[in-house]
């Protein structure tokens, strides 16, 4: 195993080390990544369990997720400027320290109040180690085959991770309890806390501030906007909340973007949107996120209440996503030197809309097998494909020092598009399976026993498989609106991307068929 030198005797770029010490490296920053991801969904499979114990509202129950995105998303751009400024490893390991003690305080948790609070703690935790351990890359190995393959490992993982989650939190939720799915992460943590300053390299730690009020402004401003979509779900567009939510968004990212304008060291160096190929990426990552988000979200509620599996056999179900991820991710990166990224992100947006736009056939009366498999597969071939590229394009021709900003800049854009997107599309869900329970309705009162129209006058829910109608309807309209989502990524890719010759030789030398 290899120690790493001192932090003042180490540069930003990456020296040469042993075979296993860069697989060791990897696997230590692969499992932290993992860890973060898969936390987003974990916890859907047991939030029935987490309601019952700690005696959550329905509407109080969708925060134990918001509260972990949100935090996430919304810090991750000071988390990457604190690993440029302090050293990456370290603020590395404080991260992963920070995501175990929430993680243990919200198995332990009592009450609402506290899991909730445990959770925006561990968004805190992953918003500092998240974008750290994708800059860490660049310090740790070599620009060439390496770092490619670094690169393709850690995007497999970030796309993969959602889809173990899910399954991670069948099992713990079927074979133990709840609780399991936030304690999983404590002896993870720490094995990761350990082994980092064995095998990561200290970065070279850069002067400059932390721009608190850059991070304040841009964190609340994407919270409220975030919550005015919620809001809107909820309560609808007119409600005042959600208007006033949408006018303070504005203010506060308008600020945001003064801020940054006047400072000498801003968290987010606009001049990086200066870059058509990285501000696409940007939008077209966005576009993405929000269409993942989404398809998980959905096709959990689809897969649990219409095809009735248990939480397990949910969590089997999307196993497949990750090993198609891998597949996409894998292939890419094997083709990149001879086409570049460009093709690989429109065609990977094509296959994500092609997958979602089969879904929206999704009726009562499907199968797993008939009707679910073979759409998810296609767009989990689209999600790896996209991936390696998206990453590599991000960080393309980014000054070393301005790595941890870049890529946290993407990742942010990842939780604030997967955040966004789930609103509107909840909103659309809520839409359409308003408006078919209307036409159900009817229906169901002229053909009920007087028991049933009594149950159903004193709960409001019509009873299977009159619910799973409605269900089905909202989820298919909301897999159309997904599916513009990506198909406008598609256009983003094709028209703004444009890889020069220069590129192409660039890669050439950072990626070759079979590495």
């Amino acid at each position: 195993m290899t120690t790493p030198r001192p932090a003042s005797a180490t540069s930003d770029t990456a020296s040469d080390r042993g075979g296993r010490g860069n697989a060791m490296a990897l696997l230590v920053i692969a499992s932290c990544q993992l860890m973060v991801v898969l936390d987003i969904t974990i916890v859907n499979i047991a939030l029935p369990h987490i309601q019952r114990s700690l005696d959550f509202s329905t509407t109080t129950l969708s925060w134990v997720v918001n509260a972990y995105t949100l935090t996430f998303g919304g810090l991750l751009l000071l988390g990457g400027r604190i690993g440029d400024i302090l050293g990456r490893r370290r603020v590395f390991i404080f991260g992963v320290l920070v995501f175990v003690v929430a993680s243990l305080l919200g198995g332990l948790a009592q009450n609402a109040g506290q899991l909730l609070a445990a959770r925006a703690l561990q968004g805190v935790g992953g918003a500092i180690a998240s974008p750290t351990s994708l800059a860490l890359i660049t310090t740790t190995f070599k620009e060439g085959p390496e770092r490619n393959r670094a690169f393709g490992a850690f995007a497999a993982v970030s796309a993969g991770g959602g889809a173990i989650g899910l399954l991670a939190g069948g099992m713990l939720v079927e074979w133990l309890d709840w609780r399991w799915v936030l304690f999983v992460n404590v002896p993870i943590g720490l094995l990761i806390a350990l082994a980092a300053p064995r095998h990561l390299r200290e970065s070279q730690r850069h002067p400059g501030h932390f721009d608190l009020l850059g991070a304040l402004t841009s964190t609340l401003g994407m919270v409220a906007l975030v919550y005015g979509f919620i809001r809107a779900a909820q309560e609808g567009w007119r409600d005042v909340f959600t208007l006033a939510s949408f006018t303070a968004a504005v203010v506060l990212l308008a600020l945001f973007i003064t801020v940054e304008r006047r400072s000498k060291q801003p968290i987010t160096p606009l001049h990086m949107f200066g870059d058509r190929n990285r501000a696409g990426t940007y939008g077209i990552m966005l576009c993405l996120a929000a269409a993942i988000f989404g398809m998980f979200f959905f096709l959990t509620l689809f897969v649990q209440n219409v095809l009735g599996f248990g939480p397990l056999q949910a969590g089997l179900a999307f196993l497949p996503v990750s090993a198609v991820i891998a597949v996409g991710a894998g292939t890419a990166s094997h083709l990149l030197p001879k086409y570049g990224p460009k093709p690989f992100m429109v065609t990977g947006a094509l296959l994500t809309a092609t997958g979602l736009a089969w879904l929206t056939l999704i009726d009562v009366h499907s199968t797993y097998a008939g009707s679910v498999l073979g759409p998810m597969l296609v767009f989990s071939l689209g999600m790896g494909m996209q991936f390696v590229s998206l990453t590599l394009m991000a960080l393309s021709r980014v000054p070393v020092h301005e790595s941890g900003a870049a890529s946290g800049l993407l990742n942010a854009t990842q939780q604030v598009g997967g955040s966004l997107g789930l609103s509107i599309l909840v909103t659309v869900f809520g839409t359409a399976s308003t408006n078919e329970a209307e036409e159900q309705i009817p229906r169901f009162m002229s053909q009920a026993t007087p028991a049933e129209r009594l149950r159903f006058v004193s709960t409001g829910q019509l009873p299977a498989p009159w619910s799973d109608q409605v269900l089905t309807s909202g989820v298919s309209a909301a897999f159309i609106v997904a599916a513009v989502f990506t198909a406008l990524s598609a256009v983003i890719a094709l028209i703004v991307i444009q890889v020069r010759p220069d590129d192409l030789e660039r890669l050439k030398g950072t990626v070759t068929p079979g590495s």
